[in-house]
């Protein structure tokens, strides 16, 4: 099987970054996917004019490739922020204010996959409050994807780059998950599945394969360490894909990953051309 065998698409977030924003689309097309996905790409406005959405749209749609998942609104991302829907305040105000935007901008592309990270602990606020909050911004979340029958994802990320991200393993993101689903009754919560974070956080990557492919609605890579592309680190992530294919996985990979100090197009050598169009 190997990376042959996968539908990858590209992060626009992290990689081609050196470009404007509008520019990313055609640069993706342009290396050879067809395919990208974006974190929310407005970190200081949730709700941002209609004519930058629709700039955006057309940028996606101009060069020819499928917005395959978006976040909501996560703060300052990337900066000190991980998320706003559990902080008590003015940024869960902000991330409800998104819930809507971010639903209608991804339908119109679409885009079947919202993100929702979960945000930090905050010093002072007990954590069974912002528990709390969480899931009634994530309740929210999920009967807006429903509405365009999209899946809510939910992700792990790694204690040592995010000290106070609460969610911090899978056992951790797929509770979060369950809890969701149960609240709604949609079961369209999913587990973001990102082998980079889990392998800095030094959990056994195939036995979370073995026990969460089935309730995972993405997955994302990166080598670790440094997280960089495919080849540049340890982790044998060729194998891994291939465990949670024979498993039964069948979306798609996300390239979560940094291109280095090269050009973002150059970063994509370890994917022959042939094979970085979705089939």
């Amino acid at each position: 099987m190997g990376f042959a065998e996968q539908r990858f698409n590209v992060n626009l977030s992290i990689l081609f970054t050196e470009l404007p924003l509008l520019e990313r689309p055609a640069a993706a097309a342009a290396a050879g996917f067809t395919a990208v996905e974006l974190w929310w790409p407005w970190i200081d406005s949730p709700t941002p004019e209609q004519s930058e959405l629709d700039a955006l749209k057309k940028a996606i749609e101009d060069a020819g490739v499928q917005l395959t998942g978006l976040n909501f609104y996560a703060g300052q991302l990337p900066g000190p922020d991980r998320g706003a829907l559990s902080i008590p305040g003015e940024e869960s105000e902000r991330f409800r204010a998104n819930i809507d935007v971010a639903a209608d901008f991804a339908a119109s592309l679409g885009c079947t996959a919202l993100n929702a990270l979960y945000g930090n602990r905050v010093e002072g606020v007990d954590p069974a409050e912002q528990d709390a909050l969480a899931l009634e911004n994530l309740v929210l979340a999920a009967r807006a994807a429903g509405r365009i029958g999209a899946i809510l994802l939910v992700e792990a990320l790694n204690q040592p780059e995010s000290p106070l991200y609460p969610l911090v393993s899978a056992p951790a993101a797929v509770g979060i998950v369950d809890r969701v689903n149960e609240a709604t009754g949609l079961g369209n919560a999913k587990f973001l599945m990102d082998l980079y974070h889990l392998s800095m956080n030094g959990e056994d990557l195939p036995a979370v394969i073995e026990q969460y492919a089935s309730k995972t609605g993405h997955v994302q890579i990166a080598d670790n360490p440094w997280r960089g592309a495919p080849g540049t680190g340890a982790l044998p992530l060729e194998d891994l894909l291939d465990q949670l294919a024979k498993a039964g996985y069948e979306g798609w990979v996300g390239l979560e990953y940094k291109p280095g100090d090269r050009p973002s197009a150059e970063a994509f050598e370890w994917l022959p051309a042939e094979h970085r169009s979705a089939r």
